[in-house]
């Protein structure tokens, strides 16, 4: 992984320190987070002559990225890395996205089935990926088999490339009533899309039609078959319905 010499390095669940090791070696600046206060000794410990290395222990979804910044002496800009627990990845991966403080790139380990549908093109696209994707370039780097984890998970695993776009690649007054809308165009996914949206937005399937015929969107495809600007299409068409009312 290249590491800039201007770009603060967060680890997120640094555990016993074999990536922290490598990323000290190469990182200016280097932030290690480990919620497991146990662990997290242990790492203060090992690297406690390493200048460039801070250790907290500390809950990544309860303390926001520039408090983490703050705290370990990091500044901007920063990357974040790390092996994510797979029960929580996608929020943590939000958290960042999201953040007033935001990085300028991800690469982050995550189940292989969320790291797919986070990078799916038009075509398999889901909600999670037209969430992500909207706000980043993402690639699935390589996948990982169980052995190379101890103990082997049960689950398949992908490390993930998220590099941040500014600005954003759809740009809306409104993004989380954009979310709502691409959550409700994707109720029923394997209905056609005028009939999952109408489902989401409970409206009647005529009602989404309309919406659909506005945006200039077909509306007897499937959902996970739209692009990003076919979302924004509809997002705007929609507030003009709703501005009709």
């Amino acid at each position: 992984m290249e590491i800039r010499d201007d770009e603060t390095v967060i680890e997120i669940g640094a555990g016993t320190g074999l990536l922290t090791g490598l990323l000290a070696e190469r990182a200016t600046r280097l932030i290690a987070v480990e919620l497991d206060e146990r662990l997290a000794s242990r790492l203060g410990e090992r690297f406690a002559g390493c200048d460039n290395v801070a250790v907290l222990a500390s809950d990544v979804l309860e303390i926001s990225p520039g408090e983490l910044l703050t705290a370990g002496g990091g500044s901007m800009p920063y990357v974040v890395v790390g092996n994510l627990p797979y029960f929580i990845g996608t929020a943590i991966v939000r958290q960042f996205l999201e953040a007033t403080v935001r990085p300028r790139r991800l690469v982050v380990t995550l189940q292989a089935e969320v790291a797919e549908s986070m990078t799916a093109p038009p075509g398999r696209m889901s909600y999670l990926g037209v969430e992500v994707q909207t706000l980043a370039m993402a690639k699935v780097l390589f996948r990982l088999a169980p052995r190379a984890f101890n103990p082997p998970p049960k689950v398949r695993s992908a490390v993930v490339r998220l590099d941040l776009l500014e600005p954003a690649e759809v740009e809306v007054d409104d993004r989380d009533a954009f979310l709502s809308l691409v959550r409700a165009g994707f109720a029923a996914p394997r209905k056609r899309l005028r009939n999952s949206l109408a489902v989401g937005l409970r409206i009647t399937a005529t009602e989404a039609a309309a919406i659909l015929a506005e945006a200039q969107v077909d509306g007897d495809q499937r959902p996970a078959n739209l692009s990003l600007g076919n979302w924004r299409e509809v997002y705007f068409a929609y507030r003009q319905s709703v501005g009709r009312v």
